[in-house]
């Protein structure tokens, strides 16, 4: 049975298999995780829709393929190249030889199975295994569905469906040069990283190293470029950082404003101190990034606008009842904004919960296409960093975006009248940058001054 590359989510045309976690000869069972692959929006791990023995990894680790491709096949019984009598198999003849695969007896109608989780597909007709392709008399088709097998003499044996990688030339005794084969390339960790940031196929490359092993020069060769350059480093935009780049680029073409608002979020930060001294917040990150979210999401009742989106097709605005609430993230293979769904029904203590979860997530590099669809708003924190503020850039098909600087001890006017006095403070600057077609400056300040009211003094959120 063939598992060919699902899609996970969100009509992605193609991922890059990163790694494998099985190898031939190993039993999985249903949904046994076979390997990760990274799409255009995050790190995947594909779980195995059959149970059974692997007998063959169709795409090596690093290479992109497109949804669809075939990229391992598992036997319902022993691996290829077994010798043990599959005449008391249900699903190969009693006259079939001994070793014969019940992939090859089987009708060229699919079973349908995909990816746990993701539906049904058509079925499809099965690929012929690569050794009886070769064979010199190939299984016929009789027509009636089915495909009527040759003897057993006829057949390469099926020790050959067995992948093999070249490592280190050498010659037969006729002068002719030949590789010889084992099971995976020889090539250090970093080595392999280098081929698969630039699409090389380990399999396709001849080691010069000790014992054949491929170094870093190469797969530089392979890929077709010089082993030195010094004074420059390329890396392929592939997976999130290419979807982050399309994504920017796209956003960059519609016309956007920025407005900023200096906050004394003191009294935010003394929310915080008794929050975390709660019992049902322990174990709970609590930070001023949910305040801002809860804030955000109040404002966004008096002002939904912000929470819009244009629909070119009907040349409509549309204004979500919900607020999927996203984070930018940065992660090492780039940046993702997931988002939490319905974040405006959530009280507190579940805002909390939802955003440990994404970031623990996010983090792992385990966040999902689902987690990423549906955003409507996105919040962004560069006071991690020690920024002070900055201008953000909106995510395609959003309205709006509020970034968060770092929050600074200033001093501060606070009184009023003859009450009036310099105090050190907690200061954070807060910018929105909002799409001007669809919010004007008046929307973008009315929400602004409604966050800033609600962080300035958390009491006030009861009037929302």
């Amino acid at each position: 049975m063939e598992f060919r590359l699902p899609d996970p989510g969100e009509g992605l045309v193609e991922a890059e298999i990163v790694e494998w976690k099985v190898a031939v000869g190993d039993v999985v069972a249903v949904n046994d995780v076979l390997l990760e692959i990274e799409t255009a929006k995050s790190l995947v791990e594909l779980p195995s829709p059959f149970a059974g023995v692997v007998q063959e990894i169709l795409v090596p680790a690093g290479q992109v393929v497109p949804v669809g491709t075939p990229i391992i096949r598992i036997g319902a019984d022993e691996p290829a190249g077994s010798n043990s009598d599959h005449s008391d198999s249900p699903d190969v003849p009693a006259d079939a030889p001994a070793g014969a695969s019940p992939v090859a007896t089987a009708k060229t109608e699919d079973s349908g199975a995909v990816l746990v989780g993701y539906g049904t597909r058509a079925a499809v007709s099965r690929r012929a295994r690569r050794h009886e392709a070769s064979a010199p008399a190939p299984a016929a088709n009789r027509g009636d569905g089915s495909i009527s097998v040759q003897p057993a003499a006829t057949k390469a044996p099926a020790a050959a469906a067995a992948p093999t990688v070249s490592t280190s030339p050498g010659r037969n005794g006729d002068g002719s040069s030949f590789v010889p084969a084992t099971d995976v390339p020889r090539a250090k960790p970093p080595v392999r990283r280098v081929a698969r940031d630039l699409g090389v196929d380990l399999a396709t490359v001849v080691g010069t190293g000790p014992d054949g092993t491929i170094t870093a020069a190469d797969v530089l060769t392979a890929a077709g470029r010089p082993p030195e350059n010094p004074g420059e480093q390329r890396i392929p935009l592939r997976g999130v950082r290419r979807a982050m780049f399309q994504s920017m680029t796209a956003s960059l073409a519609v016309p956007q404003a920025t407005a900023f608002v200096e906050v004394d979020v003191t009294a935010t930060m003394q929310l915080i101190d008794t929050l975390r001294r709660r019992r049902d917040f322990t174990g709970l990150k609590v930070s001023p990034l949910v305040i801002f979210a809860k804030a955000a999401c109040l404002a966004i009742e008096r002002v939904p606008e912000i929470n819009s989106r244009y629909d070119a097709a009907a040349d409509e605005m549309v204004i979500p009842t919900d607020v999927n609430l996203g984070i930018a993230a940065a992660t090492p293979r780039g940046l993702v904004v997931p988002n939490i769904k319905r974040a405006n029904q959530l009280n507190l203590l579940e805002l909390t919960r939802g955003l440990n979860d994404m970031v623990a997530l996010a983090r792992e590099g385990r966040v999902q296409p689902s987690d990423l669809a549906g955003g409507t708003f996105s919040i962004t924190n560069v006071g991690v960093f020690g920024v002070d503020g900055g201008t953000p850039i909106m995510n395609n098909g959003e309205a709006a975006i509020m970034c968060l600087g770092t929050i600074l001890r200033k001093p501060w006017v606070v009184g009023e009248g003859d009450q009036e006095r310099i105090e050190p403070r907690s200061v954070c600057t807060v910018s929105l940058t909002f799409d001007h077609r669809l919010v004007d400056g008046e929307m973008g300040s009315k929400f602004l001054a409604d966050v800033s009211t609600i962080m300035s003094d958390p009491a006030l959120a009861l009037l929302f």
